[in-house]
């Protein structure tokens, strides 16, 4: 196993544990490689040190957090949005569209739900009045 610190082009740094560097290497040429907090898939290795020997005071002119805790408002926001849809809703991954349509159509009964959905299945959803929205979020499913 190895971990990398990686950057998105938006500047979220993050990190992650892979099987090997070409494990790495092969999700990222297909596509399953995003940023943890906006989703975004242009997502680099950054620059990080090797950690030799044991623990290492942490460096003054670095923040003392976890990279995986929210740096802004906005990311706190969407952590906290994040974290009530799914304490509230069912996940039902890949079967969004299917799901939400048998609910409105009475098939189901009426209850929250989220998931993912490609383009063309939202898009058949809004033209036949289905209520949806799209979440702020990445899937936690879809990445590394």
């Amino acid at each position: 196993m190895i971990r990398y610190a990686l950057r998105c082009a938006d500047g979220h740094d993050f990190e992650s544990w892979f099987q090997s560097a070409s494990a790495f290497d092969t999700l990222k040429s297909s596509g399953h490689l995003a940023c943890s907090v906006c989703g975004g898939e242009r997502v680099e290795k950054a620059l990080m040190a090797p950690k030799v020997g044991g623990p290492s005071p942490q460096p003054a002119n670095l923040p003392d957090r976890p990279l995986a805790r929210p740096a802004t408002k906005l990311e706190a926001a969407m952590a906290e949005l994040r974290r009530k849809v799914e304490a509230n809703a069912t996940y039902v991954g890949g079967s969004f569209a299917k799901e939400a349509r048998a609910i409105h159509d009475g098939e189901k009964p009426d209850r929250p739900i989220y998931g993912e959905a490609s383009a063309a299945e939202a898009r058949s959803l809004v033209e036949d009045g289905v209520p949806i929205a799209p979440l702020p979020f990445p899937s936690r499913t879809k990445h590394n």
